[in-house]
């Protein structure tokens, strides 16, 4: 695959088994929490002018034949990517969508979440991480909560939060880099309870930290807190903190997040392990949300030793799962049995080096998108190895396979360049009959995506930054991105910005 001349410049910078039912293990809580009363408190601060956001164009009023959703977790209110708002704006100036503020941020992968008027957003700056809560239409302050964090990134990634909070109620729960769960009243940022997992369970500093969205499931908030040997997973009362459960001895950390799904009728948690382990082991587990026990086991992970699993499982038709990872390892589609602790496999796809094999598929980190019996999908595990593919997941082949190129001319230190830019690893958002597409440099852009090909009816470069990773988040007709990094072309910092995608 050819490589964009873009991502030049910026560089310059084993066989699946099945295990029977496991009953739920015995749970002892190393250190339950201290409680500073309920959330009862609905009144928030007066708003004000908040020093690090800068405000653009406001935005249109909302339209009434919108329909609209809150954005309380990773992914949106179905955890995969797939909105319900409508009377999105489909065409916008070559500059991009309207901008209406935007935050100066610190370090960090955590994309926002929203229960209007609250956006609620972490980020590190120095040795603190600053959880905002702001206006989400006005960028206006409400409050600001800040703990302390001395957490370094191992590999040289950047060392802010990754998880994105999870909102219920008036509460809203952060997890952190360093494994610190804390639970704070939405209206206020009053801390109700605060617990330090890596501490409290004894969890070794993993590749890339605490990464993983804690999934809500009713009154317990379920974290793959990733302890090879056991805890992998817990589940913490939402009132409280304390430990309900524990799940899971097998396998360590996750870089995908838990996902709550029905199959066969019943509600299930998936956990799609596979951190830093020696031998690196991990895989996909399904659990009992009410008691944490495992029923399904699927051993699927590379073998080397610097290796994730990162793109979060789908369920596929009612009684069916899919998964994929990277590093070689591939995907898979699994039928799972009435009983919910048996299984096969359906088909198998390999994840060859650099697009060697006609039907091979690995996804790194982004989770795909699922429409009328086909998945839809960026393969490749780095920059130049990715491309965009259709898979019919009845029959378990690529469709069509396409790496999505275009030139754009930027100015840098006062010399005009033309730079062939491409989606790369981009991330997926399903709204209003299209899907919005975020590209990993900071492209944005609508796609009709059909088992016949892709066609980009509208496109516009946002900004040129690497680790562009945040998966796109809508909120009552409002475009929320995150420019993780620097923009060599233009020197812009990171960034959180809202867009304006009401159409009247």
């Amino acid at each position: 695959m050819r490589m964009c001349r873009l991502v030049l410049l910026l560089i310059a910078l084993g066989t699946p088994a099945v295990s029977l039912g496991v009953e739920a293990e015995a749970v002892q809580d190393p250190a339950p929490p201290k409680v500073s009363g309920e959330a009862s408190n609905t009144t928030p601060p007066p708003l004000k002018a908040y020093v690090r956001v800068k405000k653009g164009t406001a935005a249109k009023p909302l339209s009434k034949e919108a329909k609209t959703h809150p954005w309380t977790g990773f992914l949106g209110p179905t955890r995969d990517g797939n909105s319900t708002e409508t009377h999105l704006l489909k065409t916008w100036p070559k500059a991009g969508p309207t901008k209406v503020w935007e935050l100066a941020a610190g370090d960090g992968y955590a994309s926002p979440a929203i229960q209007h008027p609250y956006l609620v957003y972490p980020h590190r700056v120095g040795d603190s991480v600053l959880v905002e809560c702001l206006h989400a239409e006005t960028g206006q302050q409400y409050w600001q909560y800040k703990f302390a964090t001395a957490y370094r990134d191992r590999l040289g990634y950047s060392s802010g939060p990754r998880s994105t909070p999870v909102i219920d109620g008036n509460r809203v729960y952060i997890y952190g880099a360093e494994g610190v769960l804390v639970c704070l009243e939405l209206a206020t940022g009053r801390a109700i309870w605060k617990r330090d997992l890596v501490r409290e369970f004894r969890v070794p500093q993993d590749f890339f930290g605490a990464v993983g969205t804690p999934l809500l499931v009713g009154d317990r908030l379920v974290v793959n807190i990733g302890k090879v040997g056991g805890p992998c997973v817990a589940a913490f009362h939402t009132l409280t903190g304390k430990l309900v459960w524990v799940s899971g001895k097998k396998w360590g950390p996750s870089y995908a997040s838990p996902r709550l799904v029905t199959i066969h009728g019943k509600k299930r948690v998936l956990v799609f392990a596979g951190g830093e382990s020696r031998p690196s082991t991990g895989g996909l587990m399904l659990i009992d949300p009410s008691n944490g026990k495992l029923g399904l086991e699927f051993p699927w992970r590379s073998r080397k030793y610097e290796s994730v699993n990162a793109s979060c499982p789908l369920v596929v038709g009612g009684n069916r799962i899919f998964v994929s990872a990277s590093y070689q390892t591939g995907s898979a589609l699994l039928e799972v049995g009435p009983d919910l602790s048996s299984h096969k496999v359906v088909w198998k796809m390999v994840d060859a080096e650099h697009n060697t094999e006609p039907d091979q598929l690995g996804l790194h980190w982004g989770t795909p998108l699922i429409k009328d019996g086909y998945l839809y999908g960026f393969d490749g595990r780095n920059e130049p190895d990715a491309s965009l593919v259709c898979v019919d997941l009845k029959a378990g082949r690529v469709v069509w396979r396409e790496e999505p190129e275009w030139e754009q001319t930027v100015t840098v230190q006062g010399v005009e360049q033309t730079l062939t830019l491409s989606t790369l690893r981009g991330s997926f958002l399903a709204a209003d009959g299209q899907a919005l597409v975020l590209g990993e440099l900071g492209q944005l852009m609508w796609m009709d995506l059909t088992p016949k090909g892709y066609k980009i009816t509208q496109r516009s470069s946002l900004f040129l930054a690497r680790e562009s990773w945040c998966p796109p988040v809508i909120s009552r007709g409002l475009l929320y991105i995150s420019q993780n990094m620097r923009d060599p072309v233009t020197r812009s910092s990171p960034r959180l910005i809202c867009y304006d995608l009401r159409r009247r």
